[in-house]
């Protein structure tokens, strides 16, 4: 991977798109040996591409391809590979038919269409920068723009169907979902599943990532068959299953066309339990102020499971609102297991869902005592015939944390709630009901 920008040496923006094209190549049997970055000089441009490009099969680049000065990929590539640029008339009619109706194609923005001749345009649906192909007598070389809205389209399109696989060599990845308990405790149950020499045994190699507070366990394994390398998948995901529990609550088989994004997993998982048993859910938000709301209706078709729900900042809120006993604020606070019943009950009475979900607690920086230090949490579910509950966590980090935490943790609650599951959830101090 080779991302060339001054913006990224400077840090003025992060590097996302080595991390994501890293992913999918992974899924896909690739392993990525380098991630390396360089600011726009073409002579720096040129010496990592000369380096990359003789040391592997395969070297991504992104960025550099814009119709300005500074942008030199083509310039760099063409150098590499010796040859002149020359103009690419089908690329020249895409950028001037992108500007059909914007006014006309600026004269700076014909540059985009200048190729190394030995290279050849990449189509972009999304803008005016086109992708470059090329290959030396070992490596292949894939030129993308930066926008990852242009980046991510065009490496499906483009670099996924060019992959070569090992002669005689199948490789195939799964990815089971966790929620509720830190990577840390996962490495320890997983145990001699994640030993690294496992490959060199003929056994799946299994890693953990955290993101979002969502632990992937990733499979990878290689084989001579399909048949071999699933049938070996399947049972360290059953063993998996085994040692985790109840912390599983998905699985992804990309080679079944399943995405590896796992960034809105659980909600995801949430909404499509609600609406495989036709339930809703209403939410009553306070020290949330509505990102749990927010998380829910991110998924599409989320309006057929969630009803609405309360911002209740203030005590009177949540006592005009949804009923909160002034007794309850006065003898135990609002960040309570008894309010955080209260403002469950109160959005599942009001609400006419199936299931209502509150979050009150102390994000901080400051309001937190001895008693009740910032990071103290109270998540209430309350259930139409299945009760109420109401759990205390303890979260880390700053008031974003917090928030972002109370959040995903609600959800992880309810997800339970749905299953008919109990487990201690990651940060769980205390529970009421």
């Amino acid at each position: 991977m080779l991302s060339i920008g001054d913006e990224l040496t400077l840090g003025q923006t992060l590097d996302t798109n080595s991390a994501w094209i890293s992913e999918r190549l992974l899924l896909r049997g690739v392993r990525v040996d380098e991630h390396a970055t360089v600011d726009d000089d073409t002579e720096r441009i040129c010496g990592a591409m000369d380096r990359l490009s003789s040391g592997h099969d395969l070297l991504v680049c992104t960025g550099g391809l814009g119709p300005t000065a500074d942008d030199l990929t083509r310039v760099a590539l063409a150098r590499v590979l010796g040859v002149p640029l020359v103009e690419d008339a089908g690329a020249l009619a895409h950028i001037e038919s992108w500007f059909t109706g914007r006014g006309g194609m600026p004269p700076s923005n014909r540059v985009q269409s200048m190729r190394p001749e030995s290279a050849r345009c990449l189509e972009n649906p999304h803008g005016t920068a086109p992708g470059l192909a090329a290959e030396t007598e070992r490596c292949d070389i894939f030129c993308l723009p930066g926008p990852p809205h242009e980046m991510q389209p065009m490496f499906r399109a483009f670099v996924e169907p060019a992959l070569r696989q090992e002669p005689g060599r199948v490789t195939r990845t799964r990815i089971i979902l966790t929620f509720g308990v830190g990577e840390s405790r996962i490495a320890e149950r997983l145990g001699e599943l994640m030993d690294r020499d496992r490959p060199e045994r003929g056994l799946p190699l299994v890693g953990t990532t955290a993101s979002r507070g969502v632990v992937a366990c990733r499979v990878r394994h290689s084989g001579s068959s399909e048949a071999e390398v699933v049938a070996a998948l399947d049972a360290v995901e059953d063993e998996i299953n085994h040692r985790l529990g109840a912390a599983v609550f998905d699985r992804r088989d990309p080679s079944a066309g399943d995405s590896p994004d796992v960034a809105d997993a659980l909600p995801r998982v949430v909404v499509s339990m609600l609406r495989d048993r036709g339930e809703r859910v209403a939410v009553a938000e306070s020290c949330t102020a509505g990102l749990l709301g927010a998380e829910i209706t991110r998924i599409a078709g989320s309006s057929s499971v969630f009803v609405g729900g309360w911002l209740t900042y203030s005590n009177d809120m949540k006592t005009s609102m949804l009923g909160v006993p002034v007794s309850v604020l006065e003898r135990e606070g609002a960040v309570s297991g008894a309010c955080a019943l209260a403002m469950a009950r109160g959005a599942l009475d009001r609400s006419g869902a199936d299931h209502a979900l509150s979050i009150t607690g102390i994000a901080g920086p400051g309001g937190g005592s001895d008693e009740k230090p910032v990071g103290s949490v109270w998540i209430g579910c309350a259930s139409g015939g299945g009760g109420a509950e109401a759990r205390l966590f303890r979260f880390k980090g700053d008031r974003d944390a917090v928030r972002a935490w109370a959040m995903r943790t609600a959800l992880g609650l309810l997800r339970l709630r749905l299953a008919g599951l109990d487990m201690k959830l990651l940060a769980e101090i205390e529970r009421v009901r």
